[in-house]
């Protein structure tokens, strides 16, 4: 309908909101000042285990500007969601102050709510809890489980096929906890207008936020009122409401006054989430020829005292590779730890971790390229649900990683590789993702001031999805970008999709495309039958949508745009709503197996004289069906594997093993891979758009490039030091005991 062309689809795209955040005009949560704000500062325990015998909070409610002090005592009711309910997603069981007992270090035990914050915090300070106190559960290793797994994918008989491999690996490896640590801290600000609720929050999914709120709340959700315009990124850590949100909006209740509550630092790495540590034991059996013949992924994670987490590292297991038996099982760990929460590429990220490093570890058994052994198992359909793939691209992004790399190049020999005076180290790995597209609902106006707006309820998390909304609505209608308004993050809007597991572009794409076709239909059929219409009596069959003007096809004549065919009908605006089918309900793609691909190549330094370790170049390959923006999309990716970097050389949160408190709790001492510690990188795309996935075929790009990076590093440092390090972070000191720096 449209003749403009295509082209800024997959043209690399500049942000949108861009200036809105560099000159600081981007409100994020904590920036909303409300008239007549108070302030408020949580209590944490100091134990990890035991209850509560007597909260003294009276010294604090006689502080300068105290309001409240809120507690188990006198929250009110507040309710748990409903189980089973997909629409109502929280991040913990429990509920605020629910009751007495304490069950990880930093759990809320109150609320100190003043006219300041400074009077907040000086309250929070000085109120005294007495505990019974128990020995609590905070041990590191998850060796001491001795309980029954779960069976998940199974095929074959993985017990007589792994005894019979001619050649074998059996090795257990570890993810240690790391906590999410966006740039924003999580904060909630309640606002009460009679019996309704609106609350601006730092969160990845307002309509869930919106559900959950008023089911623990116990008000109808018509009542409740969700806005995020702009997010200091979430990495997942805010996915679903945590336990704070409740109660900032009980005390602006019980006040009748707004209330801000931010969390510090300290708090994110106690109460809002973290990956939780995984051991996996790898058991791979393969032909002397390198074709697997047995492949077994049993995990344990750690979990929190009442909630079921399982971090599902056997996700990317059961498809990955081709292997007539297979065996998975799973258990969770319980410890006196806040819940765990999904981290940036939950699941496949760890387990393709320890995954990859085991197919690297069978490789070297073998003898064998690794990227060979990957493509002599490469899989032609899913053989854990039998069903084809929507497009796969495996193999390809192995053998254009391994060219741009320059793998061709690489010597086996540890140590064997060097350039200026060190000792290089090549190591590679495989990715994976699961794609999917989710419910989404999208309105398109045209306005007669001659512009566009689109609206939806989901969210910009960071990752440009502003840029996407307007990139469709303008290849399909061709009105420039500065003429389109995208409106995001509140959940007064049509449902929109949540932001997580890189699902949002997938999503939104087609419910964006149907509802610009078809207001741009109404506004064909408006300027046909309009007095004063330079098109009246035209069919509009006739007529096509070219840089926002409307004309006949192939004539500029009349040529108005669409502002004008508006004013004429005396007609404010005209819109048009969209909607995406999920994929479970579409015939073209339920019985598909969706996922994207990648390649990880990585190439660190190694300086044995003075025991330096350095991530100094990384290639990586992404087939993620097409992409809509490179240049976002690059940006993604490119972000994920210095996250890898940290993953695999820097991060870890350490706890005390007798009180449950975060040792390196601070920005200052935990380690993230900062512009110092960031390689060189090489970011490929593709670009095969996934016919299953709807008329762009897109697929998201956020998780992948973080997959399968710390299994790259793992390797490359092997071949460097002649180190085997199978517990991540890698750190000096496994490697001191290398031959290399022996010699």
């Amino acid at each position: 309908m449209s003749t403009t062309p295509a082209g800024i689809i997959g043209r690399p795209t500049p942000r949108i909101d861009g200036p809105l955040k560099t000159t600081g005009t981007a409100k994020y949560s904590a920036d909303f000042h409300i008239e007549g704000m108070a302030y408020a500062v949580p209590v944490i325990a100091s134990i990890a285990s035991g209850k509560i015998r007597t909260l003294d909070t009276s010294a604090a409610e006689k502080m300068p500007g105290v309001l409240l002090v809120l507690h188990h005592g006198n929250i009110g009711p507040l309710y748990r969601t409903v189980p089973g309910d997909g629409d109502a997603t929280n991040s913990e069981v429990r509920s605020a102050f629910e009751d007495d007992v304490v069950r990880h270090w930093g759990q809320y035990i109150a609320l100190v709510v003043a006219e300041t914050f400074e009077q907040a915090t000086a309250a929070a300070a000085v109120v005294k809890a007495d505990y019974e106190a128990e020995k609590p559960s905070v041990r590191e290793s998850l060796d001491d489980y001795t309980g029954e797994r779960k069976k998940g994918s199974h095929r074959g008989d993985f017990d007589k096929a792994f005894a019979s491999a001619q050649v074998k690996v059996d090795q257990t490896y570890v993810t240690p906890i790391e906590t999410h640590n966006p740039i924003e801290m999580h904060g909630s600000v309640a606002v009460w207008d009679r019996e309704q609720l609106t609350m601006f929050e730092t969160t990845q999914g307002v309509v869930n936020h919106r559900v959950v709120m008023a089911q623990t709340l116990g008000v109808p959700i018509e009542n409740v009122r969700v806005v995020t315009r702009f997010l200091g990124s979430g990495f997942g850590g805010k996915l679903f409401p945590w336990p704070h949100c409740a109660m900032s909006a009980v005390a602006a209740r019980k006040l009748g006054r707004p209330v801000k509550l931010s969390l510090t630092r300290k708090m994110m790495f106690s109460s809002v989430g973290y990956r939780p540590r995984t051991e996996q034991r790898i058991r791979l059996g393969a032909s002397s020829d390198g074709k697997l013949v047995a492949l077994s992924h049993d995990y344990l994670n750690n979990t929190s005292m009442l909630d079921d987490f399982d971090e599902g590292c056997a996700e990317a297991t059961p498809y990955l590779y081709s292997v007539a038996n297979l065996s998975v099982t799973s258990a969770l760990v319980r410890r006196n730890l806040g819940a765990p929460m999904y981290m940036r590429g939950p699941g496949a990220v760890p387990g393709l971790y320890a995954m990859e490093a085991g197919m690297n570890e069978l490789a070297d058994e073998l003898k064998m390229d690794p990227v060979k052994l990957r493509i002599v198992n490469d899989a032609e359909k899913d053989e854990d649900k039998n069903i084809p793939f929507s497009s796969r691209h495996y193999q390809e992004c192995l053998e254009v990683g391994a060219k741009k790399f320059g793998w061709e190049k690489r010597t086996a020999g540890t140590g064997s590789m060097k350039r200026d005076g060190k000792i290089l180290g090549w190591g590679m790995a495989g990715a994976s993702w699961v794609a999917t597209r989710l419910p989404c609902t999208a309105h398109v106006e045209f306005h007669s001031n001659g512009r566009v707006s689109v609206r939806s309820g989901t969210q910009d998390i960071g990752t440009g999805t502003y840029t996407t909304f307007a990139q469709v609505v303008h290849e399909k209608t061709g009105v420039p970008l500065d003429r389109i308004d995208v409106v995001l993050g509140d959940s007064s809007l049509p449902d929109g999709p949540m932001s997580g597991g890189s699902m949002v572009t997938g999503s939104v794409c087609d419910a964006i495309a149907k509802a610009s076709t078809e207001a741009m239909k109404k506004m064909l059929a408006l300027s046909t039958g309009i007095d004063g219409s330079p098109l009246k009596g035209a069919k509009a069959e006739e007529l096509e949508f070219a840089d926002g003007r409307i004309r006949k096809k192939d004539q500029a004549a009349g040529d108005p745009e669409f502002a004008e065919i508006l004013k004429l009908a005396r007609i404010d605006g005209l819109s048009a709503e969209g909607k995406t089918v999920p994929t479970w309900e579409d015939p073209q793609s339920k019985d598909k197996s969706l996922h994207s691909y990648g390649a990880q190549f990585v190439e660190v330094e190694w300086e044995p004289e003075i025991a330096r370790l350095r991530v100094s170049r990384v290639v990586t390959v992404i087939d993620a069906g097409r992409i809509i923006n490179p240049k976002a999309a690059a940006n993604q990716i490119a972000g994920a594997v210095v996250m890898g970097v940290g993953m695999g050389l820097l991060e870890e949160t350490v706890h005390d093993q007798r009180t449950g408190q975060p040792i390196n709790g601070s920005m200052a001492d935990y380690l993230m891979a900062t512009c110092a510690d960031s390689p060189d990188i090489d970011v490929t795309f593709l670009d095969h758009p996934d016919p299953v996935m709807g008329e762009y075929g897109a697929r998201g790009v956020g998780e992948i490039g973080l997959a399968g990076v710390a299994a790259a590093i793992t390797a490359a440092v092997h071949h460097a030091t002649g180190m085997r390090v199978r517990e991540l972070p890698v750190k000096i000191e496994n490697l001191l005991g290398a031959k290399v720096l022996q010699a």
